[in-house]
Formats: C-alpha cells, structure tokens, sequence
C-alpha cells in the first residue's frame, strides 16, 4: 500500500500534485481547545512560499490556507483539521505526457511501483507537496508551545560564507545549473523525558521525519558523522550536544543538520530552485515539530 500518512497519536496525511487542482493536509489527534485560525498556518507558510525572488522557484503560488474543518469559533474541537491549499500557477504544458524520465527525479521510481506516473512536474513527488507538511507543522506548533524550533540555512554549495551566496546562486541559475545546501535546526524548550528507548527513539524519528522531506540525502543529531572522527575522550567534552541520549530528551537543546542535494531540474522547461535547501528551512522546522508534538502526546499518554 502507499503510505502518506505520518505519526503516532498526531497523524499528518498529504495529499495532492504539483499541477493538481490543490494540496493539502488532514491532521488528526490534535488536542481540542487550541486557538487555531488561517493567519497562524499563514505566516510559516510564507516563508516557504515561491515566487518571492530570483533566489527561488519563479512560480507565483500565494499558497493561501483554508481550514475546512476541525476548529469552531477559533478553536480546534479535537476532530480532524483539514487544511487546503490552492495550486493557482500550475503549467502542466512544461511537462508534455510522454517525456522521457528525468534523471535524479522519481519518474521511473514512480512507474516502476505504480505502471504509470504523472508527468506535470513529478506529481505527488513534487516538493510542491512540502507546503502541505508546513501547513500541518503550524498546527503541531500549537501542541508544543513550551518549545521553539528554529531551522536556518548555513552553508550552500560548501561554503558557509553567507555574502558569497548571492554570487553562486546567480552564477547557477544563469548557467542553468543548481547548488545543494545545508539546513540546521536548533529545538529548545524540550522537557527531559520525551521518546521512546527502542523502536520510537527520538532520534531516529526526528531523522526519518528529515529524510522524507524531497531532496534530502542526510541528517545529522549532534555531532553526527563528525562524531565518528573523535576519540571518546574528545568526544566527552561535547556530550549530549545532541540533546537526546537512549532515544529520550535531555532537556538540552535538541540540534540536528540535514543536507539538501543539488536540485535535480537542470536546465530545460519547468520553474525549479536553483537551491532546494533555501526553502528547506520551513519545512525541516515543520516536521521537527510534528515528531516533538507527536511525542509530547505519546508521552502524556503512558507517563502521565
């Protein structure tokens, strides 16, 4: 079967196509008699948004949210929240049926498991679908309030000199060319406690959540691979930098970094990033969330 849901207690569903009619999310388990309008999902969705310079993806989508269901008289009633969001600059002629299979996408992933594919700009794997997940991580913010993620771009194409990133995004776009990048995100506020110690480790969940997010080929929670380079005495010094030991929270803050590749949309038609990872952020900080309120509940739920 296809999975497109995510979660334990807090479920997250997406569903829709780059140059389908719309996109969206249902979440389901979240709490009732938490404040929840349009203009709270709004804001994390602009920062995601294309459209807003030569930086990113020309495509003009405002990607106004409507919440269909799930909340009265601005509150959520602890019935699922249906989130919408409307594909209005969709072109799906750049995508003519019968295109050969771009190399570094899921076409040939897709028909191979399906017998067919949507060929209008990958369809369901479109990284179109990420604002869907953001709509959904400004929704399991409203769980956590205790907690603050914060995700930033810090390093495109190997260098962390951010007045040079100007220059190299130009220079790839203009070559019809694209860069990978990497994305940090820092979460505080987290109590000592949450997680699991065997097969729901909080690590591991923050790191698959990660890793499901379109063109991300790695991610780190700590030191990471750095980590494997130091003896344990010079690792020691650095202890708990990660924020989770045995798969639960320390209390500490909660850091992991995720490497977004290359766009894989090199020249040709079509309106793509010349770097993925600059709207990463949004959406690494959006799943962050849904696995921390996923958790909070879980842990409420057996601890008490």
């Amino acid at each position: 079967m296809s999975i497109n849901s995510f979660g334990h207690l807090l479920r997250m569903t997406t569903w829709g196509e780059s140059h389908g009619t719309a996109i969206g999310a249902v979440v389901d388990g979240c709490p009732p008699g938490l404040e929840l309008d349009e203009a709270w999902v709004q804001q994390w969705l602009d920062r995601r948004r294309p459209g807003t310079g030569s930086a990113v993806s020309p495509r003009r989508e405002p990607d106004r949210v409507r919440i269909l269901s799930g909340t009265f008289e601005g509150r959520t009633t602890g019935t699922p929240v249906s989130l919408v969001i409307d594909n209005v600059d969709a072109r799906a002629a750049d995508y003519p049926p019968g295109a050969p299979h771009r190399p570094g996408h899921a076409d040939f992933a897709y028909e191979a498991k399906y017998g067919l594919r949507d060929h209008r700009g990958g369809g369901r794997a479109s990284a179109r679908e990420t604002a869907a997940r953001v709509a959904a991580g400004a929704v399991a913010r409203l769980v956590i309030p205790e907690v603050t993620i914060e995700a930033k771009l810090i390093e495109v194409a190997g260098e962390r000199e951010y007045d040079l990133w100007d220059e190299l995004l130009e220079q790839a776009r203009q070559a019809g060319d694209s860069l990978g990048g990497l994305v940090e995100c820092v979460a505080t506020g987290v109590p000592a406690g949450w997680g699991a110690p065997i097969y729901a480790k909080l690590d591991a969940e923050l790191a698959g959540a990660c890793m499901g997010i379109n063109a991300v080929k790695g991610v780190e929670i700590g030191e990471g691979f750095g980590a494997a380079r130091l003896r344990g005495s010079e690792n020691a010094e650095g202890m708990n930098s990660s924020g989770i030991d045995g798969g639960i929270s320390t209390g500490k803050p909660i850091r992991l970094r995720v490497a977004f590749k290359p766009t894989s949309s090199i020249g040709g038609k079509g309106r793509h990033d010349p770097c993925v990872a600059i709207r990463g952020a949004p959406v690494v900080e959006a799943m962050v969330a849904m696995v921390l309120a996923d958790h909070k509940l879980l842990h409420r739920g057996q601890c008490g």
